[in-house]
């Protein structure tokens, strides 16, 4: 907890690094709650205080922020990313996930794959994810370590998956390889304020049973979450039915992967049984709506799994199948085709859907305890939307407006650690976003495709 008693040294005021002055906040947590005029205290990267502008006159602070027309809410949690996919935009559409993965997705990687293309994908990734308000990620993907630096160098907070697939790359040629790459990591990120390990076997269909039980023992080890895409198709489901006579989640609850640990990705085709042993064992859902929509997996039960107390959360999935880092855009699909697919309008109401994006993220990736929410002693990472635009005005319903109406141009601010990383009230800016880098990176790796 940050000491508020802190006095100006010119006089009686509390002295803080920041305040921001905020007509609207959302903070998540209590849910079903909107604050108006009010006023975020941040001291050393940390929330002090939300304060009344009464009780913010007994405060100075290096910096003040007027956001007369914006709602601020906490930093948006991508819960499912794979970061240095960014290089790979646009490869391979109107294709099925197998045919997507086999024919242009996994031949581009080992032409491609290395610690300069994780980090330099990561990077743009990193700067995409920032101008959309995302300040945590949990990503999936080769070189962590390299990922991880990518994005602790663009100011975001990630969590980074010891991945286990079973066949070589240019990481790691066999099992044991994968699980002393994933030793490396925990060790070095150990302590690590911004960045988390979680256990990450890929899939059901690419990793066989002696090693998802390594990484269920792995996970219980460090208390580390496991993310995993599990029911991602129907032919998934019918795979493992002809291959081990039971569906995935059956089959991975019977190897210690089905747990309160579990980040359980897209999700798409679970029966009730499969649903029950998921809210039962208390997993997450990283619900990915555009990846499911575009390579036509399916229409995931979302508003079901809500319904059992399943904690949903949302992802953008990677450019390659998405393709676009909008976790706006990704929350308010996830609301409509939630009441579409349980033709029930009454379902996935809005305040869930905020803190699907915000806390269930957060905790679903091991984060819970720093992020997702504005609270007294949690990380300043807070985003400003100014709703004061042609798609949101007249305001009359600040959260409804916030999900349904408002895009990522009308992301202001966005702070991370309580510093000011976008600022875009004339013009797009970041000190973390670079156009020049980016387009040089992007136009080098299109050239060795």
């Amino acid at each position: 907890m940050i000491d508020i008693q802190t006095r100006h040294s010119q006089g009686s005021l509390m002295h803080v690094d920041t305040l921001l002055k905020c007509r609207w906040v959302i903070p998540m947590v209590p849910k079903n709650t909107i604050l108006e005029n009010v006023v975020i205290a941040i001291k050393a990267g940390n929330i002090v205080k939300l304060l009344s502008p009464k009780e913010a006159e007994a405060f100075s602070a290096d910096e003040t922020f007027e956001l007369n027309d914006h709602v601020v809410i906490p930093g948006l949690v991508n819960a499912h990313s794979h970061a240095p996919m960014n290089l790979l935009r646009g490869m391979g559409a109107d294709l099925s996930l197998m045919d997507w993965l086999q024919t242009k997705i996994w031949p581009a990687e080992a032409k491609l794959m290395g610690h300069d293309f994780a980090y330099e994908g990561a990077k743009l990734a990193a700067q995409e994810m920032l101008l959309s308000g995302i300040t945590c990620t949990n990503d999936q993907y080769f070189f962590s370590e390299d990922i991880a630096r990518a994005f602790e160098d663009s100011a975001m907070k990630c969590t980074v998956s010891a991945i286990v697939i079973g066949f070589p790359s240019a990481m790691a040629q066999s099992t044991d390889d994968y699980f002393r790459c994933a030793d490396a990591l925990f060790e070095r990120f150990q302590g690590n304020a911004h960045v988390r390990v979680s256990v990450g076997p890929h899939a059901p269909y690419t990793v066989d049973d002696a090693a998802l039980t390594r990484a269920a023992k792995l996970s219980e080890k460090h208390g580390a979450p496991i993310h995993m895409h599990i029911d991602e198709t129907a032919f998934e489901v019918s795979e493992s039915l002809r291959l081990y006579g039971m569906r995935p989640v059956e089959r991975l609850a019977r190897l210690g992967i089905i747990n309160d640990r579990l980040i359980s990705v897209h999700t798409v085709h679970p029966d009730d049984r499969e649903i029950e042993l998921l809210a039962k064992a208390g997993a997450s859902v990283a619900h990915c709506p555009s990846s499911n929509l575009k390579l036509a997996s399916g229409f995931a039960p979302i508003a079901k799994m809500m319904q059992k107390g399943i904690n949903i959360a949302i992802g953008t999935d990677s450019v390659a199948s998405n393709d676009k880092l909008d976790m706006l855009a990704e929350t308010r699909l996830a609301a409509m085709l939630g009441k579409a697919t349980a033709a029930e309008p009454t379902t996935m109401k809005v305040f869930d859907m905020l803190y699907a994006a915000t806390m269930g993220g957060a905790k679903a990736i091991g984060w819970g305890d720093r992020i997702g929410s504005i609270e007294a002693g949690k990380a300043a990472d807070l985003v400003a939307i100014n709703l004061a635009d042609i798609n949101t005005i007249p305001t009359t319903d600040v959260a409804t407006q916030l999900l349904y109406s408002a895009d990522r141009s009308q992301i202001s601010h966005v702070w991370t650690d309580g510093q000011c990383v976008v600022s875009k009230q004339l013009l797009q800016k970041s000190p973390y976003f670079d156009r020049e880098y980016s387009v040089n990176v992007a136009k080098k790796w299109q050239n060795a495709l």
